[in-house]
């Protein structure tokens, strides 16, 4: 397939970007979206900016929303046979912006007990457990 047929055959980000963006923005015409396609490499880089306020509507709680749409621009992309990256810039100043952390990687496990944190009692009062030293745990283990 020759450039011209395959950049033919590339989807339209920018109008799925706005279709699943749109939604979650008080003024749809504030957003700006850029899409740079590299077709040697099969790269798509998808740049976008709105206002300010919208942004937590946008990225949602715990970027929830913001995962989904780059997890479907994903697979749009990966379906047909390229990669796509997904920048988010400031609105006001055109610099990027720090969105939220992909994925769990910086969410701390929340099955794991935390030692520092006080366990629930009765009627909402609090209570310290204590720290288990290793003459106790030698104790209960025999």
């Amino acid at each position: 397939m020759n450039p011209a047929q395959q950049q033919s055959a590339s989807p339209n980000y920018a109008g799925l970007v706005k279709f699943l963006i749109g939604p979650f923005l008080e003024t749809p015409g504030s957003l700006r979206v850029d899409c740079e396609l590299h077709p040697r490499q099969s790269r798509v880089w998808v740049r976008l900016a709105f206002e300010d306020p919208d942004k937590g509507r946008v990225y949602g709680r715990g970027g929830r929303n913001i995962q989904a749409i780059r997890t479907t621009l994903e697979a749009v992309a990966q379906t047909a046979g390229q990669s796509l990256y997904l920048d988010i810039y400031d609105g006001e100043a055109g610099e990027r912006g720090s969105g939220p952390p992909r994925g769990d990687r910086d969410r701390p496990d929340r099955d794991r007990p935390d030692r520092d944190r006080p366990e629930r009692g009765v009627a909402g009062t609090t209570r310290r457990l204590p720290t288990p030293d290793a003459s106790s745990v030698a104790e209960s283990l025999s």
